[in-house]
């Protein structure tokens, strides 16, 4: 795998590309206004419902203010986009693990190319749709004590808003995808996340002014371990392991090609930040149902494992297993061993010191395995860690806005960041051909 060694393009070199290129530019302005659409859309209300009543019960409710980060406070709003993106998110953890269950769905995806992919996709969204009528049912069923006529078609009406607003932003996500700049999906988290920040800084900007200079400094220790966890996470998300390969000495025609030396890079975190995103997701179904269904078993499933509950710790180990595993799935989906030793094996390259074939994949499967633990470690340690100091200093102006956040904000951001600094490198060697 060759890595180009021509330099990064500089920030002034980035916004004249972004200002002066047509498809970039077009690219950035279909981004910025689909994300303006469907913000307008999350402050679009349900019909029928008393509001004052609504948001006073939800006023205080963990569950709900760590849903509202995800839907930019659709949730609390009760906007037609209350369910935002989450349906897709958790319809695409089922099929990617019924896709490593069923061998027919990971012949689609490995054997059949980019048809099996859009195979894949459809399936995708059809599950995402079941699981937003699920959800929207839910929903209507518990928003309906404060319907201002509660009905079954009160209950209908609002599923099938709910249903067709979260369809309507799955499809903006795949444009902003396709058309747009930075994976659809993240983006919308991302500044549904963005949306939540400005009212959880000036409730801590109003805490730190209130004179107590203990409640100051505790602020401080707070808003240091916030800059200390960002600092964190851009190293991780940067990190990568370069394995060293060697490509064999060649000759084309009479021409005899001295052998090269080049890298295998190995990042530290292969799903960046979709293992945290699908963790949370999980995490939320008990409180969810619990909420829904009012079963005394699921509320007492969601008291364990809520981070406010009266067991903290079964919380953490929770959160940390079920990032451990969607980390190992998700480089397991990513990175192929096996693919790997072959196509250093086509390309007559190798590992110094390791055979090829079979000697070659277990050690790129070693290697990876030892990355994937210390980088699900560092993301177990960047979602509880700051969570727990929040806890323990007593500010919780951030709740709802923890460590998870501030990860899908500096990941997503890096990610769009590295797509955008591609086409600008690609404009300039447009620009040398030409």
């Amino acid at each position: 795998m060759d890595v180009s060694r021509e330099k990064a393009p500089t920030a002034q070199e980035t916004f004249m590309q972004m200002a002066q290129a047509a498809g970039l530019r077009g690219r950035i302005l279909v981004t910025i206004g689909l994300l303006i659409l469907v913000r307008l859309g999350v402050h679009l209300p349900v019909p029928g419902i008393d509001r004052v009543a609504f948001a006073q019960n939800v006023q205080n409710s963990p569950l709900i203010g760590f849903l509202d980060l995800f839907s930019g406070g659709g949730l609390s709003a009760l906007g037609i986009f209350a369910l935002g993106i989450l349906p897709y998110i958790n319809a695409s953890i089922i099929v990617q693990l019924l896709t490593a269950a069923l061998p027919s769905l990971e012949d689609l995806q490995k054997n059949e190319g980019e048809a099996g992919r859009r195979k894949i996709s459809q399936i995708t969204r059809y599950v995402s749709l079941g699981w937003a009528i699920l959800q929207s049912i839910g929903i209507g069923i518990w928003v309906s004590p404060f319907a201002q006529s509660p009905s079954p078609l009160f209950i209908a009406q609002t599923a099938l808003a709910l249903t067709a607003g979260s369809m309507f932003v799955m499809w903006i996500s795949e444009v902003v995808t396709e058309r747009g700049i930075g994976n659809g999906a993240s983006l919308l988290i991302f500044i549904n996340i963005v949306s939540v920040l400005p009212r959880s800084l000036g409730q801590t900007f109003e805490l730190a002014q209130s004179g107590d200079t203990q409640v100051v400094g505790r602020v401080v220790v707070l808003l240091l371990v916030f800059l200390v966890t960002i600092v964190g996470i851009v190293f991780v998300q940067e990190g990568t392991r370069r394995i060293p390969i060697i490509s064999a000495r060649r000759q084309v025609g009479r021409k005899v090609y001295r052998e090269s030396r080049s890298y295998l890079p190995l990042r530290l975190n292969q799903g960046g930040v979709m293992p945290i995103i699908f963790a949370s997701s999980v995490l939320i179904v008990p409180s969810f149902l619990a909420q829904s269904l009012n079963n005394p078993f699921l509320v007492q499933v969601a008291n364990v494992l809520s981070p406010n509950g009266p067991t903290p710790w079964a919380y953490a180990l929770f959160y940390l297993t079920l990032i451990l595993f969607f980390s190992y799935f998700y480089a397991s989906l990513i990175v192929n061993p096996v693919d790997m030793s072959q196509n250093l094996k086509k390309m007559g390259a190798s590992i110094p010191g390791i055979r090829p074939g079979q000697k070659t994949s277990d050690y790129v499967e070693k290697v990876l395995n030892r990355l994937t633990f210390l980088g699900a470690i560092f993301l177990g340690l960047v979602a509880i860690v700051p969570t727990a100091v929040e806890s323990a200093i007593g500010v919780q102006t951030f709740r709802g806005f923890g460590a998870t956040s501030l990860l899908i904000l500096v990941g997503v951001a890096i990610e769009t960041a590295k797509q955008i600094q591609t086409y600008v490198i690609s404009q300039r060697y447009e620009g040398m051909v030409k």
